[in-house]
């Protein structure tokens, strides 16, 4: 199985510890005045959910996880869980709240694609793509007068809410960054 030390971690990496699989959400290098190097990180586990901070000195090493990756379709959310298909096969499986994470979760809409991460055969988390096109289904108008560099908030089709220039309307498509939750552009 392949290691990762000190110097290979970076943001999005993922490692396992005591049998659990964790992304680096968060590294910063510290270089001491005197004392060696060490790496300071965040990371999340896949699994859970839950941000822990760790320090990383020169000698620690990591297991990679072996983690499978299937593209599936999401379905709905039945209250208690958010269903997916796998389009090959059409098996379904159901993943809580939790596990897909509110931020991921705000940009989902009925059929779109996602990226399930499976961990011993286990369904452990769920990636979207970094940028999705979406509707606008309610934005304040827009008023004479108002700035060229402003932001108003405008409700997008999946729930989310994000910033938009004066010049976005109700029923336009946009594009945005899902990890920033930030609008990108008018979609064309």
């Amino acid at each position: 199985m392949a290691t990762i030390g000190m110097g290979d971690i970076k943001k999005g990496v993922r490692l396992e510890i005591d049998g659990n699989p964790y992304k680096v959400t968060e590294f910063q290098h510290v270089k001491p005045g005197k004392g060696a190097a060490f790496v300071r990180i965040k990371i999340k586990n896949l699994s859970s959910g839950k941000v822990i901070e760790k320090t990383v000195h020169a000698g620690d090493k990591f297991e990679v996880p072996e983690l499978e990756q299937k593209t599936m379709q999401y379905l709905y959310d039945d209250g208690d869980m958010l269903q997916f298909m796998d389009t090959t096969t059409y098996d379904q499986i159901g993943l809580t709240h939790e596990q897909v994470g509110k931020e991921t979760f705000d940009f989902m809409i009925d059929g779109m694609e996602a990226d399930i991460l499976f961990h011993n055969g286990q369904a452990i988390s769920v990636e979207i793509p970094q940028t999705v096109v979406l509707k606008v289904v309610e934005t304040p108008p827009n008023f004479k007068g108002d700035s060229q560099g402003g932001k108003k908030p405008a409700t997008l089709e999946s729930g989310a809410v994000v910033q938009v220039p004066f010049h976005i309307l109700e029923g336009e498509m946009i594009k945005v960054d899902t990890i920033e939750g930030k609008y990108l552009e008018k979609a064309k």
